[in-house]
């Protein structure tokens, strides 16, 4: 495969259908970054895409019609299962996004070090659930998926500071607050594999939310702003939901989102 840039490189893999594909584009030019074989930009990038390329299944859906499924059958947690490996694709097109669509910013290159290892670990994530699918006789696209996560991102296309506010801040920051109880049901059930598989995610995510954090928090001292005042803003213009409890306190402390940050919003509701 030929990697021109690292931007380059990221929005070939956001375009491309073929997901064996884009999870390798994803972490080879993670890797040739990593080394400093590769430049940031390049006059021969390609156009970065709207949308993310995509294989024709599963069906998108509006998220109310989203069957929700008992953990204790197999086809409950094959639903779980398709709908955590949903996530993770969206995570990887999101993590790409933010480097290709960014590029340009004046900021450091740990900046671009930093996502592209979200990205790598979110294209690991993706392959190892899907994975456990293929092991329990399913596949990804076998089921329906909605496209809430590139909506809810699709606002922020033109501002950093509230891409970082709504992605990792808001989204990753979500599923350190529900992961612990779903592998707590999946041991319950007896699927250890699958639980193993949600352990990786789980303390990998809190990385990734540190990831976010660190920047957000780059970006707000630069600018002379308050970052947790400066969250709640973006997110009451940029989140149309509001923010649900419980809150894992403790994994978001760790990666430096305090409740001083996302406690004020919970009842926020925007039409």
């Amino acid at each position: 495969m030929t990697i021109t840039s690292l931007r380059g490189g990221a929005i070939d893999a956001i375009r491309s259908a073929d997901l064996d594909r884009k999870t390798e584009l994803a972490q080879e030019s993670a890797d040739r970054w990593f080394a400093r074989r590769i430049s940031l930009r390049s006059p021969l990038d390609a156009p970065l895409p709207e949308r993310p390329g995509r294989p024709a299944k599963p069906v998108l859906v509006p998220p109310t019609q989203v069957e929700k499924r008992s953990l204790h059958t197999l086809p409950g947690r094959i639903a779980l299962l398709h709908a955590i490996a949903h996530i993770e694709l969206n995570a990887v097109d999101l993590a790409l996004d933010i480097v290709a669509r960014f590029a340009s910013a004046h900021v450091p290159n740990s900046f671009f070090d930093g996502w592209m290892q979200v990205a790598y670990e979110e294209a690991k994530h993706f392959r190892m659930v899907r994975k456990r699918l293929n092991d329990l006789g399913a596949d990804y696209g076998d089921l329906p998926a909605h496209d809430g996560l590139w909506q809810a991102a699709h606002s922020t296309r033109n501002a950093l500071t509230a891409r970082l506010a709504v992605v990792p801040l808001i989204l990753e920051a979500r599923g350190l607050d529900v992961t612990p109880s779903l592998q707590a049901k999946m041991r319950e059930t007896g699927d250890l594999e699958s639980a193993a598989v949600l352990d990786v995610i789980y303390n990998d995510e809190k990385g990734h939310v540190a990831v976010g954090a660190k920047w957000f928090r780059f970006l707000c001292a630069r600018e002379k702003r308050d970052p947790a005042r400066t969250f709640q803003e973006l997110v009451r213009a940029n989140f149309r939901s509001p923010l649900k409890a419980p809150f894992n306190d403790v994994a978001r402390a760790e990666a430096g989102l305090t409740p001083s940050f996302y406690r004020a919003l919970t009842s926020t509701s925007q039409s």
